[in-house]
């Protein structure tokens, strides 16, 4: 006979294993923004250094339009070691619980249950196969008149989020309104 607490638990543990795979899936997805930004700098001076960061940061240009002041980098994000160990660890600790809830619900296979937790290695090797990939930051630069007949430039970026938090507080960009 089973206790009426068993199945209800579950179905919590359950949906709680199905958002951990959600969790582990965005790790790796890729978060592409277009944001506007403006610079108190005239277009030539923050073009160079746009290229100075970026070239800090590992990297090159792939193309170069200096007429329409439009610029690619071209870059290798590398996965990080301490969220592949911690994406580990967390469906290590959802497979457990999840093979206690299964050993609970089905006895006559509880051992079997146990071994779930054996998969917890491959959310690391997902997330570190899927996390490694060459990025890109397009920008286009635009002069334009600001208050007191400074030059000012208007700048949008193609890039990823955290890319773009970076840019922004490295040469004190702000966002256009």
């Amino acid at each position: 006979m089973m206790i009426p607490v068993i199945p209800s638990t579950f179905v919590l543990t359950l949906l709680l294993a199905i958002g951990l795979f959600f969790f582990v899936r965005a790790a790796t997805k890729d978060r592409t923004q277009q944001e506007k930004l403006m610079a108190e700098q005239e277009a030539d001076s923050l073009l160079t250094q746009i290229q100075q960061y970026f070239a800090a940061r590992a990297y090159r240009v792939t193309k170069l339009n200096r007429e329409d002041n439009q610029i690619t980098f071209e870059g290798l994000v590398r996965p990080s070691w301490f969220l592949a160990i911690f994406l580990t660890l967390l469906t290590a600790v959802g497979l457990l619980c999840l093979g206690l809830v299964l050993s609970m619900a089905i006895p006559n296979l509880g051992e079997l249950f146990w071994g779930l937790v054996l998969l917890s290695p491959l959310a690391g090797w997902f997330y570190w196969k899927g996390a490694g990939r060459l990025e890109k930051v397009s920008l286009k630069l635009d002069a334009v008149l600001g208050q007191g007949n400074q030059t000012q430039s208007l700048i949008t970026v193609t890039a990823h989020r955290d890319e773009l938090a970076t840019l922004k507080q490295a040469l004190h960009l702000k966002p256009c309104e």
